[in-house]
């Protein structure tokens, strides 16, 4: 009778395991099943039902996602897309142009990110309001600190400081700006920053880009020889990608920084596609650390450099070699970073949820730039600034065959 129940027991097990190898087999063709455009929706819908639960505010990562839905829905359009951003951003913005939160004396770099949603919401309804927003902010940058070379300080209160995240922010909305306003100087504005960007923070050896770079090399992060930060944090090295990927969409064809932006968005991605990990196609939080303790595969780092390079390929920036890396990232992104709640939501999980260089954060630690540091701070799920690239992934990838 014993045997006979040891054998039940094993049994069972075997059941139990084979039923889980089952589960995880059918969850991963059901993530594997919908087309990129139907994942970007799915993530899009489960997100607006998250945010309806917040008051608007001015911020970046909103800019961000609201740009990304305006993109989605001129590829797969909603009826829910356009009003909530509407309500997200544009509730923000008066009849005169102003702007609820915005403050111009603070130069935020920051502050212009949804400045570009205020230019596609001015596109899609002619309402003038949004383009004297978008102007206001524009009008930022004829003022905004910076460095003896020329470099927009990040903020006001980073004195002489340059980041890569300020890249996308300015960049990107400048050139649109110069697009629509003129005049065509700003053109070489955005592309000098660019460059300025490429020539103080790429390190050579590792082929990345460090966070932040001091001019005045005063800051306690910065390398007191170079001024630059100490690590290469992945979302920094993100946005700057998504930074020159999309500031090319406004720049003329014959201007002449044109194929040195081209050139480097290729040095970019060279770089960050020798640190992707072979196992899951996915980039980690200090993207040369690898596997050493305390390092994760962080989801915005992730997302935004799918995006890039698949952005690039699409528009024929990139070599197709790098087609396998957007591929596998974006493949990696579904298998191992979303997942389905109880309520039938989706969510992105291991995104970074902020990280930044010295100042004075709310918890009194200052940010030292070191690897410490960056694995440190808050794993959440469902950051807009992983949420948001996600949706553009979808859009550069829906017409690809993915392996």
């Amino acid at each position: 009778m014993m045997i006979k129940n040891i054998r039940l027991v094993f049994l069972l097990i075997g059941l139990a395991v084979a039923r889980q190898c089952l589960v995880s087999t059918t969850t991963a063709a059901e993530v594997l099943g919908a087309t990129p455009l139907e994942w970007s929706s799915r993530l899009a819908h489960s997100e607006m039902v998250r945010l309806n639960r917040r008051p608007p505010k001015w911020d970046y990562t909103m800019g961000l996602f609201t740009l990304a839905l305006l993109k989605l829905d001129a590829q797969a359009p909603d009826p829910q897309y356009l009003p909530f951003c509407e309500q997200a951003v544009g509730s923000l913005v008066a009849a005169d142009g102003t702007i609820q939160g915005y403050k111009f004396e603070e130069f935020q770099l920051d502050a212009l990110n949804p400045g570009k949603t205020l230019l596609a919401l001015w596109q899609r309804t002619q309402a003038a309001r949004y383009r004297q927003a978008a102007k206001l902010l524009y009008h930022q940058l004829d003022q905004q600190p910076r460095t003896l070379d020329g470099g927009f300080w990040h903020k006001q209160r980073y004195t002489n400081q340059m980041w890569l995240d300020g890249l996308y922010m300015a960049g990107p909305f400048q050139a649109q700006c110069a697009a629509f306003f003129g005049p065509v100087t700003a053109f070489d504005e955005a592309a000098r920053q660019i460059q300025l960007v490429n020539t103080h923070h790429y390190d050579a050896a590792s082929g990345l880009y460090y966070h932040g770079w001091d001019a005045a090399k005063a800051e306690r992060w910065a390398n007191p020889v170079t001024g630059t930060s100490s690590n290469f944090w992945g979302r920094a090295i993100g946005w700057y990608a998504m930074a020159v990927v999309d500031e090319l969409d406004y720049f003329p064809a014959d201007h002449p920084a044109r194929p040195a932006l081209i050139a480097t968005l290729n040095q970019i991605c060279a770089g960050v596609v020798r640190y992707q990990d072979t196992n899951t196609g996915l980039w980690f939080q200090v993207l040369d650390q690898g596997q050493r303790p305390g390092n994760y595969l962080e989801a915005t780092a992730s997302t935004m450099l799918v995006y890039a390079l698949a952005k690039g390929i699409n528009h024929g920036y990139l070599k197709p070699e790098y087609r396998l890396a957007a591929a596998r990232g974006y493949r990696g992104i579904l298998q191992h970073l979303i997942s389905l709640d109880a309520a039938n939501a989706w969510s992105l999980q291991q995104c970074c949820s902020v990280a930044g260089l010295g100042g004075a954060p709310s918890n009194g630690h200052y940010r030292d730039g070191s690897f410490a540091y960056y694995v440190s701070e808050p794993i959440v799920k469902n950051d807009l600034k992983g949420v948001g690239p996600f949706i553009l992934a979808g859009i550069e990838l829906q017409d690809w065959s993915l392996p």
